[in-house]
């Protein structure tokens, strides 16, 4: 690519994977259009290079999965496209932390739910797109639920998606979940409680590995010392006995 250049369009091609550093060089780009190549495969660090990338459409492609890290050089990102694929799950950690990002399409997938804290990394998200993807009604959509109230306006057809119930053939909107809904689901661990698990987990192993040994310990030498004593009684002489023959 010569120097300067903005915009690269490789949409309606045959782009069917993304290997590591596929876009060394192009360091200026500002778009970039991959749309209609059935692109199956993205390296993590396909995009390592487009620091300065502000809107990238991988639409209409056959992507399954996204792997770890994939958009976190892509810090000035401002719109993103994944509508149109084959993604049943997208994890935080492949979007990781896009702070400009104001658009984000998921449309078309096959989502039934979205990870917890996928969203917590888009501060400035002001648009999201959700529809046409098979949303189950279960405990796995609070997150999505619990942020479309807390951010009616990034997604205005919120009120327009619907879950499906297991087991049943009706259809539920989204909006109609409230927390009381989700009373019944677990709470997820928060950041403070899994450093506590983590932290004080092993201690308290390691203090009962401890107890554990000092008892052990402590009932191995009591036996020891009954058997001592045992075998001292038999050993000395009785009272009753009769002495040596004088």
């Amino acid at each position: 690519l010569s120097r300067g250049v903005r915009a690269l369009l490789l949409d309606h091609n045959r782009v069917r994977a993304l290997p590591p550093g596929a876009f060394v060089g192009a360091g200026t780009l500002l778009r970039l259009d991959l749309r209609e190549n059935g692109l199956r495969w993205v390296h993590a660090r396909a995009f390592w290079s487009l620091g300065a990338l502000q809107q990238l459409d991988l639409s209409d492609n056959l992507l399954e999965a996204l792997a770890p890290g994939t958009f976190s050089p892509l810090r000035a990102l401002r719109s993103l496209s994944l509508a149109g694929n084959r993604l049943a799950r997208l994890e935080p950690a492949a979007l990781g932390a896009l702070p400009l990002l104001r658009a984000l399409s998921l449309r078309d997938n096959q989502l039934s739910a979205l990870a917890p804290g996928l969203l917590a990394g888009l501060p400035a998200l002001h648009a999201l797109h959700l529809r046409g993807n098979p949303w189950t009604c279960g405990c796995a959509l609070r997150p999505l639920c619990s942020w479309l109230r807390r951010h009616p306006r990034p997604a205005p057809e919120a009120e327009t998606l619907l879950c499906v119930l297991p087991g049943r053939p009706s259809l539920s909107p989204l909006t109609a979940f409230t927390d009381a809904a989700f009373s019944h689901c677990s709470q997820p661990l928060g950041p403070w409680d899994l450093a506590v698990v983590y932290v004080l987990g092993p201690v308290s192993f390691l203090a009962s590995l401890a107890a554990c040994l000092a008892l052990g310990s402590a009932l191995t030498a009591c036996r020891t010392r009954r058997s001592r004593a045992g075998v001292l009684s038999r050993l000395r002489p009785s009272a009753r006995d009769p002495g040596p023959p004088a």
